[in-house]
């Protein structure tokens, strides 16, 4: 799958690590939902680490639609709700 961090790029990622990504996503939502904002940039944070990690970077002239968008590291709690579906950031 072809995921894109906003304002960095994308990379691509084996479907076997969003088991993983789930986990992390999942602590996102719970700390959206009760408004713990430093929980919230430290799991924000982590999820990007990790897609960062588990990803292959694509070359920055690619044009490849991404299946998967994410905020960018910055991204406040309002503008994370803002691209949320029912299952958080990372569809299950």
């Amino acid at each position: 799958m072809i995921v894109r961090i906003m304002g960095e790029g994308q990379v691509k990622l084996a479907d076997s690590h969003f088991v993983e990504l789930n986990e992390l996503d999942d602590v996102l939502l719970k700390e959206m939902e009760s408004g713990d904002g430093p929980g919230f940039r430290t799991t924000l944070h982590a999820l990007l680490d990790k897609v960062r990690e588990l990803g292959t970077p694509l070359p920055d002239d690619s044009l490849e639609p991404s299946e998967l968008i994410l905020p960018a590291p910055d991204a406040t709690l309002e503008d994370v709700r803002a691209m949320l579906s029912d299952g958080g950031l990372i569809p299950n």
